[in-house]
């Protein structure tokens, strides 16, 4: 909870300063994207009767905007639908016997990151980005389509960080490449009998349209 708390002052401060920086002109454009990115998932859990049992292949899909504050600099945020989840393996503590439950989870995505971006370069520019990554669960089943919106949390918050490549197709537009991975700071699941902190993890391959 407490790195919540840090990182969380850490974006609104850089927030408050890139919108008091905010300028006319090139400084002040909005980008948007729509993006399609393909990903890997898995659960961690910090206790060690749970451990890890495989990754989930997913996807996040939806619109992000950049707000440039200065010519190479700039918030980037958006709304997305993340489909993702992952498997855990769990130690009855009656009879002593592992089970797997597979978490297939699906979430509202609202990113905050701030991004560093290169001028461009023979059509193609370079960017960075770190930040936030806040979401609220939708729907999650166990794989076969059963039911268990009973057994997640209804929030998930997490870091996330990552770059890639942006390449001009003729005028405003570009198309996106690049790599991010995020790292869950909050309990995904609320397994009754279990305690345990369960944190969901992604590496997200990201492939967008820049208008």
């Amino acid at each position: 909870m407490k790195r919540i708390i840090s990182i969380s002052i850490l974006i609104f401060l850089l927030s408050t300063v890139a919108i008091a920086q905010t300028k006319s002109g090139r400084d002040s454009d909005y980008r948007f994207a729509f993006v399609l990115n393909p990903q890997v998932s898995w659960l961690k859990s910090d206790n060690s009767d749970v451990e890890t049992n495989g990754n989930l292949m997913g996807y996040n899909f939806g619109i992000v905007m950049d707000k440039f504050f200065a010519k190479n600099y700039a918030l980037s945020t958006g709304l997305t639908i993340n489909t993702t989840g992952g498997k855990l393996r769990y130690k009855d503590p009656i009879a002593n016997l592992p089970y797997t439950m597979e978490y297939r989870l699906k979430y509202l995505e609202v990113p905050l990151s701030i991004k560093l971006q290169t001028n461009d370069f023979q059509r193609a520019s370079y960017y960075g980005i770190f930040g936030l990554s806040s979401q609220v669960n939708i729907k999650t089943n166990d794989g076969s389509g059963k039911s268990m919106n009973d057994e997640v949390r209804l929030f998930n918050f997490g870091y996330q960080f990552g770059g890639g490549m942006q390449y001009s197709i003729g005028g405003d537009a570009y198309l996106m490449f690049g790599l991010t991975y995020n790292q869950g700071l909050s309990d995904v699941t609320s397994f009754k009998g279990i305690d345990d902190n369960a944190n969901l993890n992604r590496l997200v391959f990201n492939f967008g349209v820049i208008f």
